[in-house]
């Protein structure tokens, strides 16, 4: 089918068609979707209920309480209940011609009693022919517009693109996400995660559509749980105290992990922590490779697998800088955060051709990177001379000096303690060609566990 890119085109195609029908149902902003399809004209033949349940107590008496109303759990019971009702009261008459669906989102945004942007969770389960299994879509969506009525807007195009690319792309989850943004621009929203379930989406790998969303610029992250599945950021740092460090885990070396061990003992312990309220993550970009940049994607999520692997959580984003990674974080935690580096990139924190994109060079970076209660945990290297240089000993350029003294005496940067010294000698893009050489000595350099994934899966080309 030829790909339509306008919402009045899309939303009439769906409304002609005969062999589609369901349900669409929306809590927050309006009925902004079921909109589309009234104005289009022809809904008769699409919607067989358009309704908003806003009252917390009718909403419950509808589709069962949950903790939160604008979450992925309410988003479920809405869908599972429109759905089950419309394939119950219709299968009968039209099932055999007809693919049923539900559309549903939960949706808090900006209000003249809420000024913070907007978020929430749209989904749709539908069939993709006649009386077959049903299959799944559900996204989070976050809202910049700076007026509810932007917002409103945003959601209702949203919601007819997922309808429409669930309906009519199915079979190309590639172009089913890149078609959400239709009549759309970054500016107006992120879609920070998305989740294909069902028959529909057998061949389909939710981490790597998570990577897309990255890769595209729809979203600045993705998050992996220990476990391997694909998890929602906002959820999992909501109120926790967060600790990152940042590598290429090309492969992960045993000074990568110690460091992080030891950054987190060290976290730990702060008075300003709770040991049992922190978030650990593993953290690789892919900033230099968007917009069209040769992304393996395969390559990232074999390294997120030996990250998972190690029961580490990861998070693959597009940020460049530290100071852009800091932002990020801040957005879902009021907790202290920690950012574990070596030497080398402390050096290059304090490179200020980094800046020159930053109106207020240098000093605008730091002013953002250490907003709110941010350290860096910093691991001790080796220097030519066979010595050992800290955060205590590193020196930047002379007139930078004044600035670093004063992070390092309020704590801003930490020197970090623990780490074995035999590890320092160990350095990751010579591990890597050691590897692709066939040198054995890499595997020295690396925990078991590591070297048995790498060698089963002959992962880096390893031989």
């Amino acid at each position: 089918m030829e790909r339509s890119k306008d919402v009045h085109q899309k939303a009439l195609a769906v409304n002609l068609d005969t062999g589609k029908y369901g349900t669409i149902a929306e809590i927050g902003a309006g009925q902004e979707t079921a909109r589309w399809f009234f104005r289009v004209g022809g809904a008769a033949g699409t919607i067989a209920k358009a309704m908003s349940a806003y009252d917390m107590q009718v909403s419950d008496a509808i589709y069962g309480k949950a903790p939160r109303y604008v979450s992925r759990e309410r988003l479920v019971q809405m869908l599972a209940h429109e759905y089950r009702l419309v394939v119950e009261r219709l299968n009968e008459q039209r099932g055999a011609e007809s693919t049923f669906f539900a559309f549903a989102n939960t949706v808090a945004a900006r209000s003249f009693s809420r000024n913070v942007n907007g978020q929430g969770w749209i989904g749709i389960r539908f069939q993709s022919a006649p009386r077959a299994q049903p299959s799944q879509i559900d996204i989070h969506v976050s809202l910049k517009g700076a007026q509810a009525t932007e917002d409103q807007e945003t959601l209702g195009i949203l919601g007819v693109n997922l309808i429409y690319g669930a309906l009519h792309h199915f079979d190309d989850p590639d172009l089913l996400l890149e078609s959400l943004m239709d009549g759309l621009y970054p500016e107006l929203l992120e879609v920070d995660m998305i989740d294909f379930d069902g028959p529909a989406f057998t061949a389909v790998d939710n981490r790597a559509m998570a990577l897309r969303l990255v890769q595209t610029g729809l979203a600045p992250a993705a998050m992996f749980t220990a476990d391997g599945e694909v998890g929602h950021v906002a959820d999992a740092l909501y109120r926790k105290a967060v600790l990152v460090e940042r590598s290429r885990f090309r492969p992960p070396t045993n000074l990568t992990l110690n460091m992080l061990e030891c950054a987190q003992r060290q976290f730990c312990a702060e008075r300003e922590v709770n040991a049992d309220n922190v978030v650990v993550l593993s953290e690789m970009t892919l900033h230099n490779l968007v917009d069209g940049g040769d992304v393996h994607l395969q390559d990232f999520i074999d390294r997120a697998d030996l990250l998972c692997g190690l029961g580490k959580n990861v998070l693959i984003s597009n940020l460049g800088e530290y100071y852009q990674l800091a932002a990020y974080l801040l957005r879902f935690t009021n907790m202290p955060v920690g950012l574990v580096l070596g030497i080398p990139t402390l050096a290059a924190i304090f490179d200020e051709t980094y800046y020159d994109d930053l109106p207020g060079g240098i000093l605008e970076a730091f002013g953002r990177l250490f907003k709110n209660d941010l350290r860096l945990y910093v691991c001790p290297g080796l220097r030519a001379d066979s010595g050992i240089d800290t955060a205590d000993s590193f020196l930047p350029a002379p007139h930078l000096r004044h600035l670093y003294a004063h992070l390092l005496e309020n704590r801003h940067v930490r020197a970090l303690d623990g780490i074995r010294e035999e590890y320092l000698q160990i350095i990751s893009h010579e591990v890597l060609k050691k590897l692709h050489d066939g040198d054995p000595a890499w595997e020295a350099c690396c925990p078991q566990e590591v070297v048995t994934l790498i060698r089963a899966k002959s992962l880096f080309s390893a031989r």
